[in-house]
């Protein structure tokens, strides 16, 4: 599939390069505010971000923490509605080199419709999309549909998954898998040891499909660690933070520690 080859691609190109370490990064549509949005992903494309998260906002954000689920609150509050999010990403996905996986929550992809949603999806240049929340024991439809349209399902593995559930995610994966590196939600930092390179390996077990690592990654070291272990690298709460704390400067200085 597309992912597949831009992955392998990428790949190759950073092995050439002192940064090793693909990097995903996570923005949420809208908040604070489109133009915003637009800005970050400037910075995060000036420093060769590989992978960007579009989330769509939903009420109940259940896999993210506290400073998620507050930007998604206040997108809706601002009146942003799936429309606006599709709108937003196919201009993305005309303007950066980075490619887009949309993340979000089931219920939208369920009110929109399955095929209408997926055809948005590929309408709007996405290449994949994280639904945490819809077990893929109920999401073979959406798969099938996502095949015929070479999109990418993205699914989660985490710790307390036993052997046999790993192997089952990996048999509905394509893309890459995003390997939760520990339990709870986004947002703290993660202590990146022999406890995650162990359960990276676990993971390694079950597929061939790179492994994004994400849920608490937030320095130089971090991604690191990662690239000895997996291949991608997901920042999400830390860019948001540092936005939040200076804006566009704030963004680049974080960037600038993360991959020095």
């Amino acid at each position: 599939m597309a992912l597949n080859n831009y992955l392998t691609e990428r790949q190759a190109v950073l092995n050439k390069s002192p940064r090793q370490t693909m990097i995903m990064t996570h923005v949420v549509c809208g908040y604070p505010s489109f133009e915003a949005n637009w800005k970050a992903l400037e910075v995060m494309d000036s420093f060769g971000i590989d992978l960007v998260e579009l989330q769509f906002p939903f009420s109940e954000p259940s896999a993210d923490g506290p400073l998620f689920v507050k930007a998604n609150q206040e997108a809706i509050n601002n009146g942003v509605h799936v429309n606006d999010c599709f709108d937003f990403m196919a201009k993305v996905t005309a303007k950066f080199s980075f490619k887009v996986v949309m993340m979000g929550y089931y219920n939208t992809v369920f009110k929109t419709g399955h095929r209408k949603f997926m055809q948005r999806l590929k309408d709007a240049g996405a290449e994949a999309f994280i639904l945490p929340d819809l077990p893929v024991e109920e999401a073979g439809e959406l798969h099938e549909l996502a095949k015929e349209l070479d999109l990418s399902p993205i699914i989660l593995m985490t710790p307390t998954n036993t052997d046999a559930r790993l192997k089952q995610l990996a048999s509905c994966a394509d893309g890459f898998i995003y390997t939760v590196a520990r339990k709870g939600v986004t947002g703290s930092d993660t202590n990146m040891n022999a406890e995650v390179s162990e359960f990276i390996q676990r993971c390694k077990t079950f597929t061939d499909l790179p492994l994004a690592v994400g849920f608490g990654v937030s320095k130089s070291d971090d991604v690191k660690f990662i690239g000895e272990h997996a291949d991608i690298a997901v920042i999400g709460t830390a860019a948001l933070k540092a936005w939040e704390a200076d804006g566009e400067q704030g963004l680049r200085d974080f960037f600038k520690q993360l991959l020095n």
